[in-house]
């Protein structure tokens, strides 16, 4: 016979860490107490009834609430959840209700979902995960979705520690990561519900942006990603708004520099990169007062650039790679045009554009060449619909001028101004990897090169 929900989360307790709970089952005449675990007791301590045990509960809750879930015996899906109670009073209301319908409860501390932990679900070799969620995120767009021991590595260089998490065949296990220690063993891991001999296998697929590169911001995400594929990136310490800073990448032997804006979404060349080290809080405040935005700061190691671009898949399936000598980031802003590069140069940056897109699908990434090798200073995915004489095709009922020149920000002016139907006349030399021809690409708007523009 199968095991009912306290059972197997009784037998779950004996082996990890779980929530604390308290597990009732309605009988003739009120409720018995099954299970429970609670902190610094024994394991199933006797309580006098559901007033005292729910009492020792919020007692012992960190957040001093409790949630009470509702199941149907040898049913191992949940019925009605209640979150968040306050008082021994509302409890015993909701589990004498849930009682006089014949179903069985399990009563647990509130855990704060918001806690800038995840939640998810390991099945087999997949992860999938994201934050401000219970393990019901994996029912919504917008999960992370890793293969096991990459979504592991992930998580380790997010967090600071290997969460205490297992793979096995057949095997589907609900969990919640925090930065606080939770739960009856008092650990970062919680388990909440395990099946075996679960039927298939998915594979893993990873897209972002996601709610996870929201959380710790775009750019940090995809040079993580690029770093768990076994490219270079640069030493990189995020500091992000909701968790602790975290580190990755490799020394690149310079003691300067970079202090990169991390929006939530990408938003090229609108907020602040800039050489050096500057007050990211005061940067942070400065640039999204609103908090809303910007989801990290990122100081990166400066890289020693003998060449600087980037590179993307066109309309055509073929690798743009553009650039030039030294640092970049005047040409990722459209102030100088792209150069000739040598073929040593061109060819490492296809070299890494195979193995990355080998491991993501076509990608779009900025690099840096230190006349050795190539680092990856940021990682998007996906192709282009961009052409030779078109950075977004299409045809409009007018055209509106835009010259190189005028800048950025005159650029988003004019989109933001835009009439609708109108399509963008491209007057000047720039790149079809800088942030011009991205931001162009974004606006969706039909944009084409004028004669002579590139």
């Amino acid at each position: 016979m199968d095991l009912q929900k306290d059972e197997v989360l009784d037998r779950l307790a004996d082996e990890a860490n779980v929530a604390q709970f308290v597990a009732l089952r309605p009988v003739a005449g009120g409720l018995k107490q099954s299970f429970c675990r609670l902190r610094d007791m024994d394991p199933n301590t006797p309580f006098s009834g559901a007033i005292e045990a729910i009492a020792a509960l919020l007692a012992a809750s960190g957040s001093a609430m409790v949630n009470v879930r509702s199941y149907l015996p040898h049913d191992p899906r949940s019925r009605e959840f209640v979150y968040g109670l306050t008082s021994v009073e509302a409890a015993l209301a909701v589990v004498t209700r849930f009682a006089n319908e014949g179903l069985h409860l399990i009563v647990n501390e509130t855990i704060d979902v918001r806690d800038g932990g995840v939640s998810g679900v390991v099945q087999g070799d997949l992860i999938e995960f994201a934050p401000d969620d219970t393990p019901r995120c994996v029912e919504k767009p917008g999960v992370v979705s890793l293969p096991f021991e990459v979504g592991m590595k992930l998580l380790t260089l997010v967090y600071g520690f290997r969460p205490e998490l297992e793979s096995r065949p057949g095997r589907r296990t609900e969990f919640s990561i925090h930065p606080l220690r939770r739960g009856w063993r008092g650990t970062h891991t919680l388990l909440w519900e395990q099946e075996d001999d679960v039927p298939g296998q998915a594979e893993a697929t990873a897209r972002w942006p996601n709610r996870f590169s929201r959380h710790i911001g775009d750019k940090a995400f995809g040079l993580l990603m690029a770093h768990l594929a076994g490219h270079r990136v640069p030493r990189t310490l995020a500091i992000p708004r909701r968790i602790a800073p975290f580190s990755f990448g490799t020394a690149t032997g310079s003691s300067e520099v970079w202090t990169r804006t991390c929006p939530a979404e990408p938003h090229p060349g609108l907020y602040t990169t800039v050489k050096g080290w500057t007050d990211p809080f005061a940067l942070l405040t400065k640039e999204d007062p609103s908090c809303d935005v910007l989801a990290s700061v990122l100081r990166q190691d400066a890289v020693p650039a003998r060449f600087s671009g980037a590179a993307i898949v066109q309309a055509d399936d073929t690798l743009a790679v553009e650039g030039l000598a030294g640092e970049g980031d005047l040409f990722m802003l459209g102030a100088r045009d792209p150069e000739e590069l040598p073929e040593r140069v061109i060819s490492d940056v296809v070299t890494s554009f195979r193995a990355l897109d080998t491991a993501f699908g076509p990608v779009r990434f900025e690099w840096v060449h230190d006349g050795q090798k190539t680092w990856i200073v940021q990682l998007h995915l996906g192709a282009t619909a961009s052409t030779a004489t078109e950075v977004v095709p299409g045809d409009a009922t007018h055209w509106l001028d835009f010259t190189v020149g005028d800048g950025l920000e005159a650029l988003r002016v004019l989109l933001a101004d835009a009439p609708e139907g109108s399509g963008v006349n491209v007057i000047g030399q720039f790149g079809m990897t800088s942030h011009i021809a991205d931001v162009l690409r974004r606006a969706g708007r039909p944009a084409r090169i004028a004669t002579g523009g590139i």
